[in-house]
């Protein structure tokens, strides 16, 4: 039986180009080429069928496989970086600037920095009383919440992630409820304000010093 004939049986019976390419050893254009007018019946198109879904399956495994090693990477490379910077007043100051940059009120009579992630409030706060010397009693905290949410459930949580006490939060800003569904372990936001202009104006002038620096 020549590599035609036995090519066309090989396709008779449900094989992929691929896979009779590699069993003939022969190019996969040429295994195309020779078979690719080949009829086939209902039991060789299931298979057929069967197959590119199995690949299709590998293929998505292989990928997830490959996203998972390149995250595992570039984490590993995230965490060198981290350990590899000497985190500074200076540095300090620098990161606190650049989130009060983005997250933070202009308004420099006050410090006032407002977020609804956990993380970003712990890493802002961590930064500013490791930067400055700071009066505690000088923080104040207001949470925006929906009417749904249980306020002193929420009061409690954003004290303990920010360990200002409950006594200096003032009165809980409610906002209406838009009738959509409620977002299931959505702890609201957290407006948190510390009263020292000097710090607010400081904080302001480094992240405007850094940006003028690139303009030059």
């Amino acid at each position: 039986m020549n590599l035609i004939t036995e090519a066309k049986k090989l396709r008779g019976a449900g094989y992929s180009f691929g896979e009779i390419a590699k069993k003939l050893q022969i190019a996969k254009s040429t295994a195309h080429l020779w078979v690719k007018k080949v009829e086939l019946d209902e039991k060789a198109l299931k298979e057929l069928n069967k197959k590119r879904i199995l690949a299709r399956l590998k293929g998505l495994k292989v990928l997830k496989k490959n996203r998972v090693q390149t995250r595992k990477q570039i984490k590993t490379l995230a965490i060198k970086s981290i350990g590899e910077t000497h985190l500074n007043i200076g540095m300090k100051k620098l990161l606190c600037s650049f989130l009060y940059w983005g997250e933070g009120s202009k308004n420099t009579n006050s410090l006032t920095f407002t977020n609804s992630s956990q993380e970003m409030i712990i890493i802002f706060l961590s930064l500013l009383r490791t930067s400055f010397i700071l009066d505690e009693r000088k923080f104040r905290a207001l949470i925006h919440i929906h009417e749904y949410h249980n306020e002193n459930e929420i009061k409690n949580y954003w004290s303990k992630i920010t360990e200002i006490p409950l006594s200096q939060f003032t009165k809980s800003y409610l906002k209406p409820h838009t009738g959509k569904n409620s977002k299931e372990g959505y702890k609201g936001t957290i407006s948190i304000r510390y009263y020292d202009y000097k710090i607010a104006l400081e904080l302001t002038f480094i992240y405007n010093v850094f940006a003028e620096s690139f303009s030059k």
